[in-house]
């Protein structure tokens, strides 16, 4: 664990790297100033293509401080999976390659386009292409759509991954999975090898977003290997796996069975795409910036001394994305004595919110202090601000944390339990920092470090969570699509809480939430359902159930060799990595 010394080491780094981002952009930018002339110039990748190529070959070489949550479409949750799936995974419908928010729009993949809708807005109908394969030559069909989607059904085999079109097409769980019920679904038909029908019980504005996720991904049923799909998953994209060695490599060459004619969205400019996994992220930015590496795979930024040497020695090859993230802290419900309300409220109060802000980078580098639980761009997001933190700038009430221990009988204080990933940048630090802030108000936090990758089943497991004694969870988390319910439903309605792969982690059981869901999910008009959206922000502050504590920027690494490379606001200020290309 970082020492004190250490820490004023890395604050100091920070406010390097903030004083650099300033020069750069008074400066203009764009060619890289005075740093590394190779890479494309300072934020060359926002809202725009740097080095536009349609040159194939060479191998992209990415590198991630963690591996993929699953490699399995219906198993996986991590966005940056997600984005990875692109290159061996295929959906109905799926997200445009264009940069920033061009690139939210839902544009045709297997299907030859996107959904014909019922005038009741609940039967969505879909017409798949012709010469769409799997990697073995053989024919890919509607059969093979309904069926990947059924396996996410299978709760107790094919942990993880969203629930959104489980609750859509099934929202009393009377399916279980095609492993137990080989009748299959019947909200989805297959009326010849060409059409899919999805039939809901009731209206969703979303639901083609849903169909975009992973989770919407065929699977072929004769390659299905169920909890072991994860190792060698069937590609039905420009890619397939040679090898997959789990935490250490992640080896992708070309799917000669795949065709071109029968996919509008992915280039497939790479012959191969080669990852290494190393938890040394210091080294990796390093490796990085040395041209070993090419992009980093999770895309969550670099570390705190990456940074200051990339800002200040490689400018031209940096982009300082913004994100649809929020950084926060979940106060766990059913550790005494976050049952208490008070006790939760003390928390708030005695946060340092804009120390947290300078220990992942300051303001330019990392982002802003967060009031709502919801990003700015997502609707539900407001000023509201119960606890001052934003009249404050960020700095604690002392007075008033004591106040609510009084109120919650704790006058003397309490311990709590806190868990942050030690292969997330900048994200023990903070934890370290929270800790000696609560201190000062009696509150003992322990912090305990874990292996990202590991959340689905510790931090993700309430029986875990329990078991472990765990109080409070310090993550990250960006829309699983853009809206209201693709960012918070997860997080906050009790019917998401799950033993596996669960992310509400507060374990919040409000009723009145689940209400508040269900009434903007409903609603078509996309203003009115970001005020009910923000009635449910509002309550879920006022009951102090979850902690946010910072609105998220990343200072990211764009390889000299990299062409086509822009960023994303459908995987939250990740590259698009379908897109990619390099220079042989």
């Amino acid at each position: 664990m970082p020492t004190v010394s250490s820490k004023r080491r890395l604050t100091s780094g920070a406010a390097l790297v903030v004083a650099a981002l300033v020069t750069t952009t008074a400066c203009g930018g764009g060619d890289g100033g005075d740093g590394d002339s190779k890479g494309a110039g300072y934020n060359a990748a926002l809202d725009k293509v740097a080095s536009p190529s349609k040159k194939k070959g060479g191998t992209l070489k990415m590198v991630g401080k963690q591996d993929l949550d699953s490699a399995d479409p219906q198993r996986a949750y991590y966005g940056m999976s997600w984005d990875f799936m692109r290159f061996y995974t295929r959906q109905l419908v799926s997200y445009d390659t264009k940069p920033g928010k061009a690139g939210t729009k839902l544009v045709p993949d297997l299907a030859t386009s996107t959904a014909k809708i019922s005038d009741d807005g609940k039967t969505y109908t879909y017409k798949l292409r012709d010469g769409l394969t799997w990697e073995d030559g053989s024919k890919l069909t509607s059969k093979d759509v309904k069926y990947g989607i059924e396996r996410s059904w299978a709760t107790d085999t094919i942990t993880g991954g969203p629930g959104y079109i489980r609750h859509a097409l099934d929202p009393d769980t009377k399916y279980k999975g095609p492993y137990k019920d080989k009748g299959g679904l019947k909200a989805i038909e297959t009326p010849d090898d060409q059409t899919i029908v999805f039939k809901l019980p009731k209206r969703n504005g979303d639901f083609e977003q849903f169909l975009a996720m992973p989770t919407g991904s065929p699977v072929k049923e004769a390659k299905d290997t169920k909890a072991k799909y994860t190792a060698r998953p069937f590609s039905s994209g420009p890619y397939k796996f040679e090898s997959y060695k789990s935490g250490k490599k992640i080896v992708l060459v070309r799917n000669t069975a795949w065709k071109k004619s029968s996919d509008p969205i992915r280039a497939a400019l790479p012959d191969k795409i080669d990852v290494t996994i190393s938890a040394n992220l210091e080294e990796n930015d390093k490796k990085l910036m040395e041209g070993d590496y090419d992009v980093d795979l999770n895309g969550t930024g670099m570390t705190q001394s990456g940074r200051v040497t990339a800002v200040s020695d490689h400018r031209g090859n940096v982009d300082n994305m913004h994100t649809s993230f929020v950084r926060y802290v979940a106060l766990i419900h059913t550790a005494k004595p976050f049952d208490n309300v008070h006790c939760r409220k003390a928390v708030f109060y005695g946060t340092d919110f804009a120390s947290l802000q300078q220990t992942r980078g300051g303001k330019v580098a990392a982002g802003d202090i967060a009031n709502s639980t919801f990003p700015e761009a997502i609707p539900g997001h407001s000023d509201y601000d119960p606890y001052g933190v934003l009249a404050r700038k960020g700095k604690p009430d002392a007075a008033k944390a004591k106040d609510e221990l009084k109120k919650c009988n704790k006058p003397n204080g309490f311990s709590a339990k806190l868990t942050a990933r030690n292969n997330n940048p900048g994200e023990v630090d903070a934890a370290e920092a929270l800790q000696a802030q609560l201190k000062k108000v009696g509150i003992d936090v322990s912090v305990e470090s874990l292996d990202g990758a590991d959340s689905a089943s510790i931090t993700g497991s309430p029986s875990v969570v329990k078991k472990r004694g765990y109080s409070m969870q310090m993550s990250g988390w960006g829309p699983d699509f853009p809206s209201g319910q693709g960012y918070a439903q997860p997080l906050f309605d009790s019917r998401f809480l799950i033993e596996n792969g669960n992310y509400n982690e507060s374990q919040i059981k409000d009723k009145k939430i689940d209400a508040l869901f269900d009434k903007a999910i409903a609603e078509t008009d996309p203003a009115k359902a970001g005020e009910i959206y923000k009635q449910l922000d509002k309550r879920i502050l006022d009951n102090a159930d979850w902690m946010p504590f910072l609105y998220e920027k990343n200072i990211t690494w764009r390889g000299s060799r990299l062409t086509n490379a822009y960023m994303s606001d459908a995987y939250n200020g990740r590259y698009d990595y379908v897109s990619l290309g390099v220079v042989k």
